[in-house]
């Protein structure tokens, strides 16, 4: 079986929610040094075209799960995360590693059994994390995604929930 690849005629944005691919925007080709690609296994249609976008951004997204699995795969998400979402910089990443350190080790798995907080932020009750994703038990973005949003509408910046975690052993 010969394997195919498909990519992008030229360099575009595509919003797979509001724009349907033509043959006009993918083209078929051999795998090149200076190209990107991604394997496809069979000729695709304008349909499966979109399947295979969506199954590329599925297989990014369980790579950044199984990278945040571990303590420095999770603070490289949620850095970048905090760079992209909120425009914290270094100064204040170096708050929240200090913070989630602290609570977790930044592990996905903490569970505080005194008071049941979990997770990497130690959200608490953690049924909180639902509002993101009902996978909160078992997906550490998911875990980050909550605990970043949290610090931005409660205290601002991770330094802020920083302080407040010194004066009181909570935040």
């Amino acid at each position: 079986m010969e394997t195919s690849y498909a990519q992008p005629a030229k360099a575009i944005e595509v919003d797979l929610t509001s724009v349907e691919p033509t043959a006009a925007n993918l083209k078929a080709g051999v795998v090149g040094a200076t190209e990107a690609n991604w394997p496809t296994l069979l000729e695709m249609s304008d349909r499966s075209s979109v399947m295979a976008m969506d199954l590329l951004m599925v297989s990014i997204m369980v790579q950044r799960v199984e990278q945040a699995r571990q303590p420095d795969g999770a603070r490289e998400i949620a850095q970048e995360m905090a760079k992209e979402k909120y425009g914290w910089g270094s100064k204040q990443f170096t708050c929240l590693d200090t913070l989630w350190t602290k609570e977790s080790h930044w592990n996905y798995k903490a569970r505080n059994k005194r008071t049941g907080a979990h997770g990497i932020p130690q959200a608490l009750p953690a049924t909180k994390m639902e509002v993101i994703g009902t996978d909160w038990r078992t997906n550490p973005v998911t875990q980050i995604q909550w605990g970043l949003h949290y610090i931005d509408v409660r205290y601002d910046t991770p330094c802020k929930a920083l302080a407040k975690f010194k004066r009181s052993r909570y935040y």
